[in-house]
């Protein structure tokens, strides 16, 4: 009887166990880049991105579910936030190496690019233009073919570099010099 008792609790807690439900997963997964200049096994020697991907799923995103004109996280839930491993001029702007929070300001022509020192925000709600250290307008140009998720990458070699954002039909390249 004992046996009896102690496999029914085992069974009970198994079936428990089971119907518990993890928490739903983020629908814009979080990413990681870095700039390694000297390919994909070398040292990062520029700067890591974290970024949210939201993805498009059908919808217009630039200019519909993100407003053209108004600040934006630059990706999706967490604001994108950029460590730089040293000084980089981004555009004709100098930042220091340092950790910043990057939001975006896109239009039909040209986004701007800013680098602000409030960090751990949620979505762009509490950004505080005071806080900017720079903002770096860049002309829109067109992706290749269609971005489903928001992308952030780097290209380049040496020197000069730029830091790509796609999505939709949207290609924007700011660029890097260190």
């Amino acid at each position: 009887m004992k046996k009896i008792s102690l496999f029914l609790l085992a069974l009970v807690a198994i079936v428990e166990l089971q119907a518990q439900k993890l928490p739903d997963l983020d629908a814009s997964p979080a990413d990681i880049v870095y700039f390694r200049p000297n390919g994909r096994n070398a040292e990062p020697t520029i700067a890591r991105v974290i970024y949210g991907r939201p993805a498009k799923k059908g919808r217009t995103m630039l200019g519909g579910t993100e407003a053209f004109g108004k600040v934006w996280r630059l990706g999706a839930n967490e604001a994108t936030e950029i460590k730089l491993l040293q000084d980089v001029t981004f555009g004709d702007k100098k930042v220091t190496a340092g950790t910043y929070t990057m939001y975006a300001i896109p239009t039909e022509k040209d986004w701007t690019i800013i680098f602000n020192t409030k960090l751990d925000t949620w979505g762009a709600y509490s950004y505080e233009e005071a806080k900017d250290v720079a903002r770096v307008t860049v002309p829109v140009g067109k992706a290749e073919k269609e971005v489903e998720n928001f992308t952030i990458t780097f290209d380049g070699k040496d020197n000069a570099a730029v830091m790509v954002f796609a999505w939709e039909n949207t290609m924007v390249k700011l660029p890097i010099k260190y």
